[in-house]
């Protein structure tokens, strides 16, 4: 099986789209290692999603800017391009200036150190000692934290059963919770697990992994004993295997109360 260095001096000569989407497939782990390890910084300011496409672009610049001839590994080259990018895109669409932004990144760093050595003990004092400044500069960087990022209302957004809404539509009251959201909730969830169980053993594993031992691709790897890309792809088809069964059971859902409809109006 051919490197990305061997692919990569192959795409320099033909310019072959294929072998570009070969590299770019090769590398996806990287992207999502790296946008992974930037959200536990970044907190829910942005979305993973949206780190992974903006670190597309750092890598499409590495492939056309790498030059196999240099001797350097190709991953090795990328890392820091890939992450830059995500750093960039993700600097444009935050208001606070940098030095206010670097501040709260610092807060938010040691507030989870703390966290993690003291669970619920730790406190605003623990945190503004720590930080070496008063309790009110603690007061005014936590709310500079939560006023550093925006989105318009009007921004459309998908719901869990995949409809299309803005985000206007799904404020409510905190203290007016709804009971049937509540059931619903918990009725999707035993349903996803019933969903899950039904997947072949090896699909189980990697979602068990990925989302409840929060492991990484490179990880799961290791643990499987296959490459990165291999896992990818096996997350992928786990996911699809998913997504296929619960449409097959809304389909049938579906089907049963068309015929309870035709007996009532009967």
């Amino acid at each position: 099986m051919a490197t990305i260095e061997e692919l990569l001096r192959k795409y320099r000569a033909t310019r072959e789209d294929s072998l570009r989407q070969e590299v770019v497939m090769a590398c996806l782990p990287l992207v999502k290692h790296l946008a992974g390890r930037l959200m536990v910084k970044m907190s829910s300011a942005i979305e993973q999603e949206d780190l992974e496409s903006y670190g597309m672009f750092g890598l499409l610049e590495s492939i056309e800017k790498y030059n196999p001839d240099m001797g350097t590994n190709f991953k090795t080259y990328a890392y820091s391009r890939i992450r830059g990018s995500m750093i960039d895109e993700f600097r444009k669409i935050s208001w606070v200036p940098r030095t206010i932004y670097q501040k709260i990144q610092k807060l938010n760093n040691v507030r989870e150190q703390l966290q993690m050595i003291h669970g619920k003990d730790a406190n605003d004092e623990m945190l503004a000692k720590a930080l070496g400044i008063s309790l009110q500069e603690v007061y005014k960087l936590s709310g500079q934290s939560s006023q550093a990022y925006f989105a318009s209302l009007d921004e459309a957004t998908q719901t869990n059963d995949g409809e299309s809404v803005c985000l206007v539509e799904l404020i409510s009251d905190p203290g007016s919770p709804d009971p049937a959201e509540i059931l619903e909730e918990k009725e999707s969830k035993r349903l996803l697990a019933k969903y899950v169980s039904e997947l072949p053993e090896k699909d189980q594993l990697i979602l068990s992994l990925y989302y409840q031992e929060k492991f990484t691709l490179k990880e799961i790897s290791k643990v499987l004993e296959v490459s990165e890309s291999r896992v990818c792809q096996l997350h992928t088809r786990a996911i699809k295997r998913l997504r296929k069964s619960m449409e097959a059971e809304n389909g049938l859902a579906a089907q049963r109360l068309r015929k309870i409809s035709k007996k009532d109006v009967v």
